[in-house]
């Protein structure tokens, strides 16, 4: 087991995508120059030999995968290339738990189905009401921030002001209602514990007097004070969409905001650009990473035709991906998948033993956003 301060410094790192046209498809690309691009700095030649081992496995992986014409994505080298698999999952701390069990005494609300006319496409990023990719580090504090950036973006729809919200106050204060999803900071917990707890508590701070802390993976107690660490956004309570239902997270999305969601992101380390659709539904579909849906579009692709995706925000940087984000294979046909370890390690108490998961890497599992997000000095 590798030190989780190594881990720090790899997910912290500045990092320059590396363009597979710069090198060749990667082929004259080496160790060297990834620790000289990427600034790493390891513990003692041993701890740099392993590295070394382990990117080189990954990048054989990354010139494999964009060996293929046919892919709609393009793998790629970044600052997590020199990660395990095991490492990679501190990077998640979400979700495995039945999606239809609600939070016991929650503040929930439904989102009737309706029959609207929905854009061709939408991007919440051009409104302007969406705030710069965070990185989580190696603290599982992933569903942390996916309801802090929903939360960021409702409010900005709603009362034109778009804050950074303090996702350490959620990390550290939120408790792990029943203890799904984990134990609660950065063991991991729920987004619908995080709006269950800026309901009850009135609101949550800004980012500048409440800082992120939590990178090394500590959990660091809570110091929220209403008097130091004033809350500036609140709401009251949450919706939480129909389980595997596309056409309502659809409408979600285009007429509400930005949306909550859980993946299997098992396979998205390595991703560089394109539309993904590296999860086998063959396999087991572990649901395991709380990220923001905030959009929908569609791609024209040679030889493919047009391909249509969800435009996903993750937590690992804005050096990651597409600036930040991932796009994902959607399709209005829904191909469905099973989740085989629904209470692996994180689960609520007596959930099932599988559950159905649909779309893309499970992207319609579980979806949630805050309702009447305004002004903490709002009634």
């Amino acid at each position: 087991m590798r030190t989780a301060a190594y881990l720090l410094v790899a997910l912290c790192a500045t990092a320059v995508l590396v363009s597979a046209a710069k090198y060749n498809e990667l082929n004259n690309y080496s160790f060297d120059i990834y620790v000289k691009e990427h600034n790493k700095h390891y513990a003692d030649a041993s701890e740099t030999e392993f590295r070394r081992s382990v990117f080189n496995k990954n990048l054989r992986m990354v010139q494999h995968h964009n060996a293929n014409p046919d892919r709609l994505y393009n793998k790629g080298i970044n600052h997590l290339s020199d990660l395990t698999a095991d490492e990679m999952k501190r990077l998640f701390g979400n979700n495995k738990k039945e999606r239809r069990q609600s939070l016991k005494n929650a503040k929930t609300h439904k989102f009737p189905s309706r029959n609207v006319s929905l854009p061709y496409s939408v991007d919440w990023r051009k409104e302007g009401v969406v705030s710069t990719v965070k990185n989580q580090g190696s603290c599982g504090s992933c569903w942390a921030h996916s309801m802090i950036s929903t939360l960021e973006s409702l409010a900005a729809i709603n009362t034109g002001k778009l804050f950074t919200l303090s996702t350490q106050q959620i990390v550290s204060c939120a408790p792990s209602v029943g203890q799904c999803g984990g134990t609660g900071g950065c063991q991991g917990s729920t987004a619908e514990s995080g709006f269950e707890y800026v309901s009850n508590s009135n609101g949550v701070a800004e980012e500048w007097s409440y800082p992120y802390e939590s990178y090394n993976g500590a959990n660091i107690t809570c110091k929220f004070d209403k008097a130091l660490t004033p809350p500036v956004v609140k709401a009251d309570g949450y919706v939480k969409l129909d389980t595997n239902d596309y056409d309502l997270l659809m409408q979600a999305v285009a007429t509400v905001g930005p949306i909550a969601i859980s993946v299997d992101a098992s396979n998205w380390g390595s991703y560089e650009s394109g539309i993904f659709d590296g999860c086998d539904f063959n396999k087991n579909i572990d649901i395991d990473h709380a990220v923001v849906l905030v959009g929908y579009g569609t791609e024209f692709i040679a030889g493919k035709g047009n391909v249509d995706y969800w435009i996903v925000r993750n937590s690992w940087s804005p050096v990651y991906g597409e600036n930040g984000y991932i796009r994902v294979l959607r399709t209005s046909t829904t191909a469905c998948g099973t989740d085989t370890t629904p209470g692996d390690g994180t689960g609520c108490p007596g959930g099932p033993t599988t559950v159905t998961v649909c779309g893309m890497c499970g992207i319609l599992s579980d979806s949630c956003f805050p309702v009447n997000a305004r002004l903490a000095s709002s009634p």
